[in-house]
């Protein structure tokens, strides 16, 4: 039997939630795989929930359908969240901070690139080169745009950069319904990237700070910190998905040295 002591204070607790690497379907951060964890992070009803953010970027999409769980719990129970960026927050990680109330970098962070990129390769002359034809049937006019293996064509990259520009205006807007006023006077959505204190000049962020201190500060000192992270799927263990995420983890290399890292 458990006895309450009257009039003892409550404890104040903070969930700590990591986001480390790429943002995409399947593997790395998505919102299939975070949703149980930020159910149970806001479900404790904690004093605040704190986002550790490490990530390059990645799917916009689920970048959005992460950051509008984060506020709709956060709007739900009533909790603050403060978004803490390690080495970089960048693009879709930068998007995931954005849905926290406060921002907060250390002096090496990396933060912004508020830009939406495409990229592939031409093998059309290579297959031509050694005599390959490729051959390709579509009903539909744009059912083989930017065919890698075809030459490109100038109405197809005219299609592309608009459908990026449309969501780029989505990531803008987001940043700007989020940030407001802190922002600077100037256009910050151009894919550039701050460190540091610049970020915080900027209105990226609003303090360089660090988990435990800022939210001692916050809270108080015996705070107490329960973590949550995704868990890696059982057959991952063990090895069976091995290719799988060697590939996920090549492409995470790269995301991740676009910013020196």
């Amino acid at each position: 039997m458990k006895f309450k002591i009257p009039f003892r204070r409550k404890r104040e607790s903070v969930s700590v939630v990591r986001l480390n690497g790429m943002i995409a379907t399947g593997r790395g951060l998505n919102d299939d795989a975070l949703a149980p964890v930020l159910d149970k992070a806001f479900g404790k009803n904690p004093s605040a929930v704190a986002l550790v953010i490490n990530s390059p970027g990645g799917s916009p999409v689920q970048s959005s359908l992460i950051g509008a769980r984060i506020r709709r719990l956060a709007d739900e129970k009533k909790i603050p969240v403060y978004a803490f960026v390690e080495d970089v927050a960048a693009s879709g990680g930068y998007w995931l901070a954005a849905s926290a109330d406060e921002i907060y970098v250390d002096q090496s962070s990396v933060v912004g690139s508020i830009g939406v990129i495409s990229s592939g390769f031409g093998l059309n002359q290579l297959i031509e080169r050694y005599g390959i034809e490729r051959r390709v049937h579509t009903a539909g006019t744009s059912k083989s745009m930017l065919d890698p293996f075809q030459p490109q064509k100038k109405e197809d990259v005219v299609r592309l950069k608009s459908l990026l520009d449309e969501v780029h205006q989505t990531f803008k807007q987001y940043i700007v319904e989020r940030r407001g006023t802190k922002l600077v006077d100037r256009d910050v959505f151009t894919g550039e990237i701050w460190v540091g204190k610049n970020a915080v000049n900027d209105g990226l962020a609003d303090a360089i700070g660090h988990l435990v201190p800022m939210m001692q500060e916050k809270f108080g000192q015996k705070v107490k910190f329960n973590i949550y992270g995704q868990k890696k799927h059982l057959l991952s263990r063990f090895g069976v998905q091995f290719f799988g995420d060697l590939n996920h983890s090549i492409e995470e290399r790269v995301a991740f040295s676009h910013f020196g890292l």
